[in-house]
């Protein structure tokens, strides 16, 4: 099959929702080589940096969420929304997408609105296990929406829902076969156990301090740490280089290797995160950021927990439960084992290629 076929898509604000939207991308690329691709992002968000790295051209509109707090940004917010909304019928009328994508973020709430609008055929991918404001919109608009969790009826229209989980990195799909090489690429020392890190892309405060506070307890465990945190944070931690048991990152553009060197993880639970731990298959610490939406992380951490695959400590409990939970499970190579096993269990590894599937049906008017 050679058609140019060109196609549309949009999701951005943190990595949860770009990387989607590339593997989306690459699947589709794969597949219609000749094919135009277009991104839609928020200007001055990651996506206007991540995309064009990934090969993607990308156009950025003025907009932004809603504050949940009474804030005077809140007022320029109709100004942004109007803007957006023009800007993207302009970006549709030149293009003229065949499908187009959204994988949720401020961006793609404009851009699909005006695509659905225009009869351009339309799929969003939601990969919380509950949805955002600007996706429950736009189910009334689209034709198909692909999600990664059961029980998504309550807020989507029923016979537009395809579970098929996250798309994730196909890098992922076989990091046990590279962990000699992972931990060479990390210079790691055999025989002690390595901790990985994850607070998402901008990093996350609370799992920061916890674990500058618990370095020494950390070594004392014979831990060495592979530690993300974050492009805001990067300047505050990275004299901890200096600690002879500690690596820290801004952000690890190697991810394979590190879930490959990693024994046991501490992360997020944003959605993509989440979904690529199930892949991966290691132990994990959740620790669910508090201040999103509807606490979603923590309800998709629970998806996990409730499965025995995992463990979940609230940042409220972590002076209380961090030391005592991290050294039970150090401590059991047993409780390791079996929250490993269990998590893969609950990975669903061809998310990419059937959402990619149900973009393919769009365009053949299926």
């Amino acid at each position: 099959m050679n058609q140019k076929y060109k196609i549309i898509l949009s999701g951005g604000g943190t990595g949860g929702h770009i990387y989607p939207a590339i593997a989306i991308a690459n699947e589709l690329k794969s597949r219609f080589p000749d094919a135009r691709f277009l991104f839609v992002g928020a200007k001055d968000r990651m996506e206007m940096e991540k995309v064009p790295q990934a090969g993607y051209d990308i156009k950025g509109l003025w907009i932004s969420g809603i504050q949940r707090k009474l804030s005077l940004k809140n007022l320029v917010f109709p100004f942004k929304l109007i803007s957006s909304l023009w800007n993207a019928r302009r970006i549709i009328k030149s293009f003229k997408p065949d499908v187009a994508i959204g994988t949720g973020g401020f961006a793609s709430g404009p851009l699909l609105y005006v695509a659905a609008s225009n009869k351009i055929p339309s799929l969003i991918q939601e990969q919380n296990s509950y949805p955002g404001i600007t996706n429950k919109l736009l189910s009334k608009k689209t034709q198909k929406i692909c999600v990664a969790y059961d029980g998504l009826e309550r807020f989507f229209p029923s016979e537009k829902i395809i579970k098929t989980g996250n798309p994730v990195r196909q890098d992922l799909l076989d990091v046990d076969s590279k962990t000699v090489e992972a931990k060479e690429f990390f210079n790691l020392k055999h025989g002690k156990y390595t901790l990985l890190v994850l607070g998402g892309s901008l990093g996350a405060k609370r799992v920061n301090e916890l674990i500058e506070n618990k370095l020494d307890f950390l070594d004392m465990q014979n831990v060495q740490i592979i530690w993300q945190c974050g492009k805001l944070y990067y300047q505050q931690y990275k004299i901890y280089n200096n600690t002879k048991h500690v690596q820290v990152y801004e952000f690890l553009n190697n991810m394979d290797f590190a879930y490959a060197a990693a024994d046991i993880v501490i992360s997020r639970a944003g959605a993509s995160s989440v979904s690529e731990l199930c892949i991966v298959g290691k132990p994990v610490i959740f620790i669910p950021s508090p201040n999103v939406a509807e606490d979603h992380q923590t309800k998709n951490a629970m998806a996990i927990v409730d499965n025995d695959a995992a463990m979940l400590i609230k940042e409220s409990d972590l002076d209380v439960d961090f030391e005592n939970k991290f050294s039970q499970l150090v401590a059991s190579p047993e409780k390791q084992k079996e929250l490993g096993d269990n998590i893969k269990k609950l990975a669903l590894v061809n998310a990419t290629n059937q959402i990619v599937d149900e973009v393919v049906k769009l365009l053949n008017k299926e």
